[in-house]
C-alpha cells in the first residue's frame, strides 16, 4: 500500500503542475487571440500546428495530441484507487486466517487475545481505503484540469478557423 501511496502522490504532483502550467499559457493565449491585438501567442501548445491555412483536421488533431499528452498518467490513479480497496481487503483477509491457524491449537481463546489479532489485521483493509480515496480525489481533480485544458485549447481553435 506504501508503494501505491507514493506512486499516487507522485502522478498528482507532476501531472498537477505540469498541467496548470499549460492551463496557464493557453488561457494568456486565449486572452491575446480575442483582444484587440488578436495575435496568436507562441507559449500556446496550439502553435506548432496554427499556420496560415488553419485546416480545422490539422488543429484537431493537434487538441487530440495535447489532451492525450496532458491527459497521460491519469489512467494510473484510476486503477490504483479501483485496486487498492481490494488489496487491503485481502492483507485482512490473509491476517485473520494467519490468526484463526494461531488460534486453532488452543483449546479456549478468550475475546480479549481474538480481538488484537482481528484489529491487526483490519489495519490492511483501512491502508486500502485510505489510498483508494486519495487517488480517486487526485484522479478526479487532474481529469478537471485536463477538461479545463481542452476547453481553452477547443476555444483557440474556433478562433484560428475563424479566422483563417
Amino acid at each position: 500500500m506504501s508503494i501505491y501511496l507514493i506512486i499516487t502522490i507522485w502522478i498528482f504532483l507532476y501531472r498537477y503542475f505540469s498541467i496548470t502550467a499549460l492551463i496557464k499559457n493557453e488561457e494568456k493565449s486565449l486572452e491575446s487571440l480575442t483582444s484587440r491585438e488578436a495575435t496568436f501567442s507562441p507559449l500556446s501548445a496550439l502553435n506548432k500546428c496554427a499556420n496560415s491555412s488553419n485546416s480545422k483536421e490539422l488543429l484537431y488533431a493537434c487538441e487530440l495530441n495535447i489532451i492525450k499528452e496532458a491527459s497521460e498518467g491519469i489512467s494510473w490513479l484510476a486503477i490504483i484507487s479501483s485496486t487498492s480497496p481490494f488489496i487491503g481487503l485481502f492483507g485482512t483477509v490473509v491476517g485473520i486466517l494467519e490468526s484463526f491457524a494461531k488460534f486453532s491449537t488452543h483449546s479456549k481463546v478468550a475475546f480479549s487475545v481474538i480481538a488484537p489479532a482481528i484489529s491487526e489485521a483490519l489495519v490492511a483493509t483501512a491502508a486500502g481505503i485510505f489510498v483508494a480515496i486519495f487517488a480517486y480525489t487526485f484522479h478526479q481533480i487532474l481529469v478537471r484540469k485536463v477538461y479545463e485544458l481542452n476547453t481553452y485549447i477547443k476555444a483557440q481553435s474556433q478562433i484560428l478557423i475563424a479566422k483563417g
